[in-house]
């Protein structure tokens, strides 16, 4: 079984394997394999890309994002801009319904609001935003609107699985109740447990995918 000494000093690599990150900023601690992410970075693709990395490693059941952002005088902006650029950045990114998005922002703290017809709409909104200076955090309360055929979306989901490299397909159970997904099984890393939310939620109509996949411990011999 991998030590959260060996997962706190594989997910510190893994940061400063990373560019676009100062790891000095970030502190890792790891218990019974959930890592805490601390520290304070400068923008929010930076918050972002610790845990994304953090993910990334075997052996991490959970991630806790403790990180703190602190927008440097630089890069502050009014709440006012900062709407008129989350505006434009929506109406010129070709898969978003920026018609059926409402926008809030408050201290730099973007909040939307709305009803669209796919998950990954709902997904880009937030993706076309959280780049943006002076954004601290987005909100996104999107939600979708169920528009699904119940009698084949379980095959659908289950062709996904199929299809995808990643995942084992046949460790996965898929159920489908109305508008929401329940996913439950056991995979081998924390990439394959969210390749399979993706695959679920890429689904037409889908409203909620509940996951209850688990993830197996990797079984290491000394000396191989």
């Amino acid at each position: 079984m991998k030590s959260d000494f060996q997962i706190q000093k594989d997910v510190m690599e893994e940061l400063e394997w990373d560019p676009s990150l100062r790891s000095e900023e970030i502190g890792v601690a790891v218990r019974n394999g959930v890592v805490t992410l601390s520290g304070t970075v400068d923008s929010y693709t930076k918050k972002l890309a610790a845990e994304r990395n953090a993910r990334k490693v075997s052996g991490v059941k959970a991630i806790a994002q403790d990180i703190q952002l602190g927008v440097s005088p630089i890069s502050y902006k009014s709440d006012s801009a900062i709407a008129e650029a989350v505006l434009n950045a929506l109406k010129w990114h070709s898969g978003v319904q920026e018609n059926k998005i409402k926008i809030k922002v408050e201290d730099g703290v973007v909040k939307l609001e709305g009803e669209v017809e796919w998950e990954y709409q709902r997904a880009n909104a937030k993706i076309a935003i959280e780049n943006l200076a002076g954004v601290k955090t987005v909100l996104n309360l999107i939600t979708v609107k169920p528009q699904i055929n119940a009698g084949d979306i379980h095959q659908k989901i289950t062709k996904s699985f199929e299809r995808n490299a990643a995942i084992d397909a046949s460790k996965i159970k898929v159920e489908v109740l109305g508008n929401k997904i329940v996913l439950s099984g056991k995979v081998r890393s924390y990439v394959e447990k969210e390749d399979a939310e993706a695959s679920a939620w890429n689904a037409p109509g889908v409203a909620a995918v509940i996951s209850d996949i688990e993830i197996e411990t990797p079984e290491f011999v000394n000396g191989a």
